[in-house]
């Protein structure tokens, strides 16, 4: 198996601005275990419509490329969501009794994220093809 240093280039770019993005969302608010985390969560849902989008659109409705999928998908995508912030912020809440919060936020993250997925994926399939 070769690296090909175009397809790791797209990968690193994406990735970067992906990652650029969440830490500006981030600023936005300060971690509090007592309250919904919503950068993070604002960042993982709209991550993975993203993806739902961009897979869809890639896979169906695009001339196939060696670039876009891991510039858009596992660069962008990858670099913007977090699920390890989300397991973080998830322990957190735990460890201050914020029980109901901690189960709350990781049900919503989940159920939020694939439904994300599911709406852009069926967006995607629904826009007519222009010939």
């Amino acid at each position: 198996m070769s690296i090909d240093a175009r397809e790791m280039a797209a990968v690193f770019v994406g990735g970067a601005l992906g990652s650029l993005a969440r830490a500006g969302v981030a600023e936005l608010a300060a971690p509090d275990p007592a309250r919904w985390p919503w950068p993070t969560f604002a960042v993982n849902i709209v991550g993975a419509l993203l993806l739902g989008y961009f897979t869809t659109r890639l896979l169906e409705r695009l001339p196939l490329s060696s670039y876009r999928r891991p510039l858009l998908g596992t660069g962008l995508c990858g670099g913007l969501t977090t699920f390890s912030t989300m397991q973080v912020e998830t322990l957190r809440m735990i460890e201050h009794h914020h029980y109901g919060l901690a189960i709350g936020y990781t049900v919503a993250s989940l159920v939020a994220g694939l439904l994300a997925v599911h709406v852009a994926t069926a967006l995607v399939r629904r826009a007519r093809v222009r010939a």
